[in-house]
């Protein structure tokens, strides 16, 4: 499976050749160098390391200059590792863009959801409440009972509660490809995808 790094710059329409709208989200995807490349004989799996956005020294810790240096290459702000189910000849140093996606191609993209902070069960697990009449004087937006008075009293782990939500790993499968610009490394696709502006996603190929 190949990808690339890219980053959600937000979404907006489109339309076809019949007139229809189509939402999109509009992500700049790469370019994206090769830093370093594993293979199956010496790391035991096959992979290649991708770096996106170039920055300066200032912008990196210690150990990761050392890294970029080893491997000949810039410094970078980003760097994720893609796996490859098959063997493929792919070198350090090569850079990859949006010309790797073809339009209608489905993609899986993953990207970090949204921050919502701290949220009751009714928002962050759909409970629906208690009815408001009746003689019902607790919350109404309260979870309710959530363990038992005698053995084993306790709350079992797992119990659907209040907390924080948002900030999950997110991924999204056959996410279709409308467009392309491949001179801006601009990507559309169809619909949402996780995140928020300028959110790092990754974009993987549907094998």
């Amino acid at each position: 499976m190949i990808g690339l790094i890219g980053k959600k710059l937000g979404m907006t329409q489109i339309f076809d050749e019949n007139g229809d709208r189509i939402p999109v989200t509009v992500i700049q995807a790469g370019p994206c160098r090769v830093i370093h490349r594993k293979n199956k004989e010496k790391h035991g799996y096959d992979s290649i390391q991708l770096g996106f956005e170039e920055v300066g020294e200032e912008k990196v810790n210690k150990p990761l200059i050392g890294h970029f240096k080893k491997h000949n290459s810039p410094l970078y702000r980003h760097l994720k590792e893609f796996r490859l189910k098959v063997y493929k000849d792919i070198e350090e140093k090569e850079i990859f863009d949006v010309g790797m996606f073809t339009q209608n191609e489905v993609l899986k993209i993953t990207g970090t959801s949204k921050g919502k902070g701290f949220s009751g069960v009714m928002k962050r697990h759909n409970f629906h409440g208690f009815k408001a009449t009746h003689g019902v004087h607790e919350s109404y937006r309260g979870p309710g009972s959530i363990g038992q008075c005698a053995t084993p009293s306790r709350v079992f782990k797992g119990k659907k509660m209040p907390g924080h939500q948002g900030v999950d790993k997110v991924s999204v499968t056959n996410v279709k490809v409308v467009k392309i610009d491949q001179k801006k490394n601009i990507v559309l696709v169809k619909g949402a995808v996780p995140g928020h502006i300028n959110g790092i996603v990754y974009l993987r190929k549907e094998l």
